[in-house]
């Protein structure tokens, strides 16, 4: 049976990208055509999008879309059917898909991601002549009225189609004061605990949760995280509620774009079975980030950092570090306060400790290829691909053992190491005294070279392509649709 789905993100690789998502809704459709699955991506259509964009065509138009006007230009992602909701008034700004170029988020970002859930739920129930749909996915609170405009003010006429949303980072849950209620054209009845009101203000992920079919979240360990109170963020109680609804689906990532045997932006290109190649990387991110050259072990760091990501912890451990004979090339951006702390210890250690601000797509794929260990020491991680990316690129991965981390990294215990199937190192809580016997661990078994070429040939040789991933969301999407009849 072919299916028909309409993907509903704020990003999508190669178009647009900030984090994880961008990649995922990038991924999916390609994953789930496999499966006899045709995705359709929807995406604002925001200067970065458009100028891509290449050949259009305006296939929708509304006249006052939550009082905006707007049009629907079709077009292609890769070879996948791409729509992008064209509405100057919203989404025309320069700086990134959330807020302004110093990074303050727009003050109508409810209205801006409320008007491309309202059109969501249009096109899924057939305003579009000759796109028909027989489900809807909606992913992160951007698109979490989706599920809301579907169930509670349907497109009058319009087919009625079940929709799933998933939540990456239940962190982020666009929550707004409570008047702007009376401008989503949404019925009064929605204003209740089992619609999109959330604590006296509008929850937009918090409505998708509450009103979708299902809810899945990025790895399974993530979703029996996010039932407690820690993990929750305060919507536990909604999550318990619905807990036959909740599925927990793996991330997979892009093998043809993450492949260390054919990727471009290597030094020296290399495979699990000829791992010589990865020394040429390593003096090549030397180079690039001032490092002293030496045979000692090379951390590295491609992340947001933040709280989350516990960057704050790894900057109270970089003496450890280098004290141990390591070095550490950073590449991310986020806190002003983590940064400058990892600014000072590269001042402090220059030659050991190089810190690169920002972010670089083709930089990051160097440092995979040339980093001995990445360290993820994240507080929450609902699935992370960097340990994914370092798992494929025999970069061994320092883990905190939470999430989608949990799930992907087999830890190099004794027990492991004897059976021959450890691909990392975990630790059990994310404080400078756990990992920094998480990096000392890591680095003794750096200087036992046997053991440490089997960690990196077996994360090598594990599958996290898409093909089991998209099995799971298929099936998933043949359930609802079975159920509504």
């Amino acid at each position: 049976m072919s299916l028909k789905v309409l993907s509903v993100a704020s990003e999508a690789a190669p178009l647009v990208k900030t984090g994880g998502l961008a990649d995922v809704a990038g991924a999916l459709p390609a994953a789930l055509a496999a499966q006899g699955v045709e995705v359709t991506t929807l995406l604002p259509g925001y200067p970065a999008v458009l100028a891509k964009l290449g050949k259009t065509r305006a296939v929708h138009k509304w006249d006052a879309l939550l009082g905006t006007p707007a049009r629907l230009l079709a077009g292609k992602l890769g070879e996948h059917p791409l729509l992008v909701l064209d509405a100057p008034a919203l989404f025309g700004r320069e700086g990134g898909p959330y807020g302004d170029a110093s990074g303050r988020d727009w003050d109508d970002n409810w209205r801006r991601f409320a008007a491309c859930a309202r059109a969501a739920a249009d096109i899924g129930g057939g305003a579009v002549k000759g796109r028909s749909f027989d489900l809807v996915h909606a992913h992160d609170w951007q698109a979490g009225m989706v599920p809301a405009y579907l169930r509670l003010a349907p497109l009058a006429g319009g087919k009625a189609v079940p929709s799933v949303i998933t939540i990456h980072n239940m962190a982020f849950q666009g929550y707004f004061p409570g008047e702007v209620f009376r401008e989503l054209g949404l019925p009064p009845s929605a204003w209740t605990v089992d619609g999109v009101e959330s604590y006296g203000g509008v929850g937009f992920l918090k409505a998708g949760m509450q009103l979708a079919d299902a809810i899945t979240t990025v790895s399974p360990t993530y979703a029996g995280e996010i039932r407690s109170v820690e993990f929750g963020m305060g919507l536990e109680g909604l999550i318990l509620a619905r807990s036959n609804r909740v599925h927990g689906i793996l991330n997979g990532i892009d093998t043809a774009e993450w492949n260390p045997a054919t990727d471009p932006h290597l030094a020296a290109r290399y495979t699990a079975g000829k791992l010589a190649g990865r020394a040429k990387n390593k003096r090549a991110v030397e180079q690039e980030f001032g490092l002293t050259r030496d045979d000692g072990p090379l951390f590295v760091v491609v992340s947001r950092l933040t709280w989350q990501k516990g960057m704050d912890v790894l900057a109270e451990v970089l003496d450890h570090l280098v004290g141990i004979g390591a070095r550490l090339a950073l590449l991310g951006s986020g806190d002003a306060e983590i940064e400058q702390r990892f600014h000072a210890a590269a001042a402090r250690h220059p030659g050991r400790v190089g810190v690169r601000i920002g972010y670089d797509e083709a930089l990051s794929h160097a440092l995979q290829g040339g980093g001995d260990a990445i360290l993820i020491p994240s507080r929450f991680e609902p699935c992370g691909l960097t340990q994914l990316y370092g798992l494929a690129y025999g970069c061994v991965p320092v883990v905190s053992r939470t999430g989608g981390l949990a799930d992907t990294v087999i830890d190099a215990n004794p027990a492991a190491l004897a059976a021959g199937v450890a691909t990392g190192v975990q630790i059990n809580a994310v404080n400078p005294a756990a990992l920094a016997g998480g990096i000392s661990r890591a680095v003794a078994l750096y200087h036992q070279p046997g053991a440490w070429k089997r960690l990196q040939t077996n994360g090598m040789k594990a599958d996290f392509s898409w093909d089991a991933s998209g099995a799971a969301y298929a099936a998933l999407y043949r359930q609802l649709i079975e159920e509504q009849g």
